[in-house]
C-alpha cells in the first residue's frame, strides 16, 4: 500500500494535562477516547485505498485500533512524539509507502471529505501539504511524499519549522487551512470554544457516555 495514515495517540488518561483544572482524569480519558474513536471511524469510511498505523504507549488505544483493522506500533518509554513518528515512518517504508498523512487524534471536527481531499494528491516528486491549527502555530495535518521528506518537529511553533524544512528540501509546498482541522483541544480555551461550536450547555453533557 503506497498511502499510509499515521495516527499518534497519547495514553488516554495522561493526555491533555492542561485540562486538569477543568476536567477530572476520568473525564479527560473519556474526551480523548471520543475524539480518537471518531478519528478511526472517519478513516474507516474513506474509500480511497490507504493503510492506517496507530502509534501509542496505551495498550487500550492499540486494541481499539486493531478492531478497526488498523496496524499498530507500540511506543517505547518516553521517546516523545517526534521520535515515535520517526520510527513509524521506518515501519511504513518497509511496506513500500510512497506518501504519508500524519493525523492527530484530537481534531474533533475532522471530516471524511477533507481527508479525502488531501489523499487525492498523487505526486511523483517531493511534496508537502500542511494545515496549521487556528493559531497558526501547530501542525494539524501533514501530508508528505516521500514519507521521510523532513525530520518531524512537533511542538509549539511546529508549523513554521515544518514549512522551513520543506523549503530547505526544495519540495513543492502547499499550505491549506481546513475548517475541520483548525481546532485541536489542548487548552481550556480550546475546550470552551469546542463546547460553543457544538452548542452543548456544559461539560457533563458532552462527557456522558
Amino acid at each position: 500500500m503506497s498511502l499510509w495514515v499515521i495516527v499518534p495517540v497519547k495514553p488516554l488518561r495522561r493526555s491533555k494535562s492542561k485540562l486538569t483544572n477543568i476536567l477530572s482524569d476520568e473525564d479527560r480519558a473519556i474526551l480523548n477516547l471520543k475524539m480518537y474513536e471518531n478519528t478511526l471511524k472517519v478513516l474507516k469510511d474513506i474509500k480511497i485505498a490507504h493503510q492506517v498505523l496507530v502509534v501509542s504507549k496505551d495498550s487500550s488505544v492499540l486494541s481499539l485500533a486493531r478492531s478497526y483493522n488498523a496496524k499498530t506500533l507500540q511506543e517505547d518509554g518516553d521517546s516523545g512524539l517526534n521520535l515515535a513518528l520517526k520510527k513509524a515512518i521506518q515501519v511504513i517504508k518497509a511496506y513500500a509507502a510512497q506518501s504519508v498523512l500524519i493525523l492527530p487524534a484530537d481534531l474533533p471536527f475532522i471530516t471524511k471529505e477533507d481527508i479525502e481531499g488531501v489523499m487525492e494528491y498523487s505526486v511523483g516528486y517531493s511534496f508537502m501539504l500542511i494545515s496549521p491549527d487556528r493559531k497558526m502555530s501547530g501542525t494539524n495535518l501533514l501530508f508528505m511524499s516521500p514519507p521521510d521528506l523532513i525530520e518531524f518537529s512537533y511542538g509549539p511553533g511546529s508549523f513554521e519549522r515544518h514549512v522551513r524544512q520543506a523549503q530547505t528540501q526544495n519540495a513543492h509546498l502547499e499550505v491549506r487551512k481546513f475548517d475541520s482541522a483548525e481546532l485541536d483541544i489542548d487548552s481550556p480555551e480550546d475546550f470552551e470554544l469546542y463546547k460553543k461550536l457544538i452548542n452543548f450547555e456544559n461539560t457533563n453533557q458532552y462527557l456522558k457516555i
